[in-house]
C-alpha cells in the first residue's frame, strides 16, 4: 500500500488518478476526504495548488482535476456570512 506524501497524506489523490473509469461524483466524495484530512495548520489553498500541478496538469479531462479546479475556485469565491437575522430589518 502506497503511504502518501505532506501534499495527500492518506494518497487518496494519487488514489483516483489511478481508478480507470471512475465518476465526478466519486471524486468529489474522496476530494471531501482528502480535505477533512489535512492538518488544520495546513494552506489548503496552496496545498491543492501544488496538486493540481502534480496531477491535473498531465490529465486535464480527468474528473478529479475537474474537482480540484471547482474547489480552488470554490475558496477563492467570497460567501455570503449570516443567514436571514443578517438581512432582517429592525
Amino acid at each position: 500500500m502506497r503511504k502518501g506524501d505532506d501534499l495527500d497524506p492518506k494518497g487518496l489523490i494519487f488514489e483516483a488518478y489511478r481508478i480507470e473509469g471512475i465518476l465526478k461524483s466519486e471524486c468529489r466524495t474522496i476530494f471531501l476526504d482528502w480535505a477533512l484530512s489535512l492538518p488544520m495548520e495546513t494552506d489548503t489553498a496552496q496545498t491543492l495548488r501544488a496538486l493540481i500541478e502534480k496531477y491535473a496538469k498531465d490529465m486535464p479531462q480527468h474528473p478529479m482535476s475537474e474537482v480540484m479546479h471547482e474547489g480552488l475556485v470554490g475558496m477563492a469565491a467570497p460567501r455570503r456570512r449570516g443567514g436571514w437575522r443578517s438581512r432582517a430589518r429592525d
